[in-house]
């Protein structure tokens, strides 16, 4: 009897004892990666010249570290950068998705990494905008990325980085990109024999990406570019992924023109409102009457490049839209 009733003491003096290490030994919920402050607003259009910075600015990584802005920026603009994926990779959603456009200013907590900013912009598109999406894999067209018959003719670059992802970059209407001061007006500004400006937009010894509307089509300009990052780029402008398929692994300075109108989705799909107007406007960028138009981005790949697309099939990673909401919720 004194046995039995020792266990029972025994047994009930170490079961709090257990909780207590349990409870001691759980990890603490993870709070909730969020910004400090948000205030999200449909934009207005640009006044004035029409200058507008497109795109993220601020965050980790960048000189203001406790701010992030983006401007004039569409829900599938934020959820490419909040996702990592690119434009084609959107699908479903309402016809508003890339004619609403809206401002967002946001406070970054000290310390937030760049990833845990991106989870911070899903979580306030999900409560701002009651967005709700899911995850598919579907064979799908896309372009492939190949080396011409007559070889690639490109030009190895001398710089040793690379170039930001080209969906995370703050544009210009015009449009500078990283590594570049702000685009001068095209007035006074000289063209080489290729069409494209001359000027050093980007700093010496520096890889980045400059993409200019030019009386003789839009130019796009790399330093240090690799032909993975060409593929990324190129996916933003056409309406399927680009997949590198060159096999060539260097980096290279690259000079592009084409016509924006050949490129069949993302940005250049439907007519971007900032780009100046063929017909009108400021007289250094109308094209000129009886100029001979810039070619396709499928001739200006081949023949400037050595390079070329090829349409194909393969899987693709979807992010669909279930649901979003046109106006957000108040600040």
């Amino acid at each position: 009897m004194s046995r039995a009733i020792a266990g029972t003491v025994l047994a009930a003096w170490l079961c709090p004892l257990v909780h207590a290490q349990s409870a001691a030994n759980a990890k603490p919920a993870e709070a909730k990666l969020e910004f400090e402050v948000a205030s999200v607003k449909p934009s207005a259009l640009p006044g004035g010249n029409g200058v507008i910075r497109l795109g993220p600015q601020g965050g980790p990584g960048s000189g203001d570290l406790g701010r992030l802005s983006y401007t004039f920026s569409t829900i599938r603009d934020l959820m490419v950068d909040a996702y990592s994926v690119k434009r084609s990779q959107v699908s479903g959603g309402p016809n508003w998705l890339d004619s609403e456009r809206f401002d967002i200013v946001a406070k970054v907590p000290a310390g937030a990494t760049k990833e845990q900013v991106k989870v911070m912009l899903q979580n306030l598109l999900a409560e701002r905008f009651k967005l709700t999406l899911h995850r598919e894999t579907k064979e799908l067209p896309i372009y492939a990325l190949v080396v011409g018959a007559k070889g690639p003719k490109l030009k190895d670059s001398t710089v040793t980085d690379t170039p930001p992802p080209s969906d995370s970059q703050p544009k210009e209407v015009g449009r500078g990109e990283a590594g570049a001061a702000a685009p001068p007006p095209l007035r006074g500004l000289k063209l080489g024999s290729d069409g494209c400006p001359e000027t050093p937009f980007m700093a010496a010894g520096r890889a980045g990406n400059f993409m200019m509307m030019t009386p003789n089509g839009e130019c796009m300009i790399s330093k240090g570019q690799t032909m993975d990052g060409l593929a990324a780029r190129l996916s933003n402008g056409l309406d399927r992924p680009v997949i590198d398929q060159t096999g060539l692994k260097g980096k290279y300075d690259l000079r592009l023109r084409y016509d924006p109108s050949s490129m069949s989705g993302g940005r250049d799909g439907p007519k971007d409102p900032l780009d100046p107007a063929p017909a009108g406007g400021d007289p250094a960028t109308r094209i000129a009457s009886g100029a001979e138009p810039p070619p396709s981005i499928f001739s200006a790949l081949q023949e400037q490049l050595g390079l070329k697309l090829e349409a194909k099939k393969g899987p693709v990673d979807l992010l669909v839209i279930d649901h979003v909401e046109k106006t957000p919720t108040k600040n």
